[in-house]
């Protein structure tokens, strides 16, 4: 397996002082997700969570939807001279019957580690091929004195963060604002990929009375997965795209930004944020 993080030489220079020393730095290595055996994707990423980042790509592509759709996940043979495993090729196997998309037979993706589901920023594409509705039977309602304290709980909860300072995190909550999973990457698209895969593997999807809130900003490929995941609602300490504003709305998803303390924008979905009464409107 790769190592989450690696140790470099670095040359540090603080208010004129020079000094040598080591530095920890997150690792960012390829991984190719397979399908069936036939290639996908690849994706640059921290090592880690590689099976709940590869189901939860395909949760995102429409490929899977519930834990019994998927027959296996296995590392394959890199391709390295010697014939080892790098651990960085993984094969996913449908179980038999499941219907593959021929939007996912049809094309090869390549993902960096800044850029989700580069070339397929369609709303119609999410609104075809989304399995679960956001729906609101009971609605799920969050305060706001809730939404502003998550940030400072996701970054508690980032440990690999706190050593190297160049990872991106996605946590999910419940209502109440307590923390049910974290995960972290250097693509902000990984880190909620391995989110809603574990949810997946686990049988918890869709995620409908859950809080997704990712450490940046919430860009198109975000609130697409979040809606195939079926969350109802988004959180981002930094800006929204407008073609995030725009498929939210179509599709019902709650999208704030800038949650920052007590300040936020909510963009989308206001029906269920929970505003103080003595909170002005202006």
């Amino acid at each position: 397996m790769g190592r989450v993080t690696e140790r470099r030489k670095v040359i540090r220079i603080r208010d004129g002082h020079v000094s040598e020393r080591p530095d920890t730095l997150v690792a960012e290595e390829p991984l190719e997700i397979r399908l069936n055996g036939k290639p996908l994707a690849i994706t640059m990423r921290t090592p880690g969570d590689d099976f709940a980042l590869a189901a939860g790509f395909l949760v995102s592509e429409g490929v899977l939807g519930a834990a019994d759709e998927l027959q296996s996940i296995v590392y394959c043979a890199g391709a390295t001279a010697d014939g080892t495993n790098t651990y960085n090729v993984v094969d996913v196997k449908t179980a038999p019957g499941v219907v593959l998309p021929d939007i996912t037979l049809e094309r090869n993706v390549y993902t960096t580690s800044s850029c989700g589901l580069c070339g397929k920023a369609s709303l119609d594409a999410v609104r075809t091929t989304a399995r679960f509705p956001i729906a609101d039977t009971p609605p799920v309602r969050v305060g706001t004195e809730v939404l502003a304290s998550l940030p400072d709980r996701l970054r508690t909860a980032q440990r690999v963060f706190d050593r190297t300072g160049g990872l991106h995190g996605a946590a999910l909550f419940s209502e109440e604002g307590d923390l049910l999973d974290i995960r972290e990457d250097v693509g902000r698209h990984n880190a909620v990929d391995k989110l809603i895969g574990r949810a997946l593997q686990n049988g918890h999807l869709p995620l409908s009375r859950v809080i997704l809130l990712v450490s940046g900003r919430a860009s198109f490929e975000l609130a697409q997965k979040a809606v195939m995941a079926g969350v109802p609602v988004l959180a981002a300490v930094s800006a929204p795209s407008s073609l995030a504003v725009d498929l939210a709305a179509e599709t019902g998803l709650t999208l704030i930004g800038f949650l920052r303390g007590s300040t936020m924008n909510v963009y989308a979905g206001d029906h269920r944020v929970v505003l103080r009464a003595e909170a002005v409107q202006g």
